[in-house]
């Protein structure tokens, strides 16, 4: 557990990381600074078997957050959220056909999969421009191509639907087992990796577009929930980074700032680093504290001054920035372990989660809640 006393870690997390390390060829399980409970199995650890389990990567086979540098001329947070488009509307290759955004599909979508495509999903997903704030490494900024007062867009987005299909076409026959062909797994998990990475750049293409500017590469695009082969068996990683050498922006919250780190994380930590701040709450307990404590005004409009656009309500108060652990823990932790050095801080301007819907009927929108679907 790469974590100091001073961390909040829930023993429902450790008991499910003991659960994993007593599964059939299980050599060793990491649990990450970030860690809390799960589905069946803890979020925020990288879990070693010579045994392939798909339910330990989970649905969302594929989801990551990208960083993507952007010019603006004018930065004024309140005109600039009312242009974002609406990232629950898919791109059609035959209506949307005119959309600029579609030049960044080169070739065919992995596995065919176009339900969801450019849309950014539910739950903790997000788009957000933010501006890089403190560097700490200017070394490894300069690499990166950034420095204090650029703008960036982050994208924390997944496989939406594909991921879910996978998992599920196994889980009706194997529940919670082993992958009986981990290869024909690998090959359908390797197409949702694929597809994860190319909707974050289509979702930042739509967004750069819709905000007057040209779309550019990523800097960083490492994906948190896959299982990769190495060194002879398989690592699962389930809200947890690639901590091999690579840059990673481990996101904080909608009121906080996120750490751009460069990861250096060994054996011990299955070479993995933490991918966020991780829940501190449930989300039933976030939505009721929260309601006590905060009105809707309040959460679209951060401590740290920023927009948050989102029409869903009920999301408002799940994703509350007091329902996370403290981000400044979780980096002291991967650094105090020496998994990581902080790069550089970035201070959310406005975050995308849903479409503002406005003021309608609430009965209208939790209608259209129920149809949008999940990642």
């Amino acid at each position: 557990m790469f974590a100091s006393p001073a961390s909040w870690i829930e023993s429902a997390a450790l008991d499910q990381c003991r659960q994993v390390a007593a599964l059939d060829g299980m050599v060793h399980v990491a649990g990450m600074p970030d860690l809390h409970p799960g589905k069946g199995a803890p979020i925020g650890a990288a879990m070693a078997s010579t045994v392939l389990y798909p339910f330990l990567v989970g649905s969302d086979i594929g989801c990551g957050i990208a960083v993507f540098p952007i010019r603006l001329r004018r930065v004024v947070p309140e005109r600039l959220a009312a242009r974002f488009p609406d990232l629950d509307h898919a791109l059609d290759p035959e209506r949307d056909a005119d959309d600029l955004a579609w030049a960044v599909v080169a070739g065919e979508v992995p596995a065919g999969h176009r339900d969801g495509l450019g849309t950014v999903g539910r739950g903790n997903h997000f788009v957000e421009l933010a501006r890089v704030d403190t560097v700490f490494a200017p070394e490894h900024a300069h690499r990166l191509g950034l420095a204090t007062g650029d703008l960036v867009l982050v994208v924390h987005s997944g496989s939406r639907g594909l991921g879910e299909r996978i998992l599920r076409t196994h889980t009706e026959t194997h529940g919670a087992g082993p992958a009986p062909d981990p290869a024909a797994y690998l090959a359908r998990h390797d197409e949702a990796v694929r597809w994860g990475s190319l909707n974050r750049r289509l979702l930042a293409a739509r967004v750069a577009y819709a905000l007057g500017a040209e779309p550019t590469e990523p800097v960083v695009d490492q994906c948190h929930n896959l299982v990769e082969v190495r060194d002879g068996v398989y690592l699962h990683r389930k809200g947890a980074a690639p901590g091999d050498g690579r840059d990673v922006l481990v996101a904080g919250t909608r009121g906080t700032a996120s750490y751009l780190v460069a990861a250096h994380a060994g054996a011990d930590a299955n070479h993995s680093v933490a991918h966020g701040a991780g829940r501190k709450m449930s989300r039933a307990d976030a939505l009721r504290r929260g309601r006590a404590k905060h009105t809707v005004e309040e959460l679209r409009r951060t401590p740290v001054g920023s927009l948050v656009v989102c029409g869903d309500r009920q999301l408002l108060f799940e994703e509350a920035p007091t329902a996370y652990k403290r981000i400044e823990q979780v980096i002291g932790d991967l650094v105090e372990h020496r998994l990581a050095t902080p790069v550089a801080t970035t201070i959310p301007l406005v975050t995308y989660k849903t479409p503002d819907v406005g003021a309608g009927p609430r009965s209208d929108r939790r209608d259209k809640r129920r149809g949008r679907g999940r990642s």
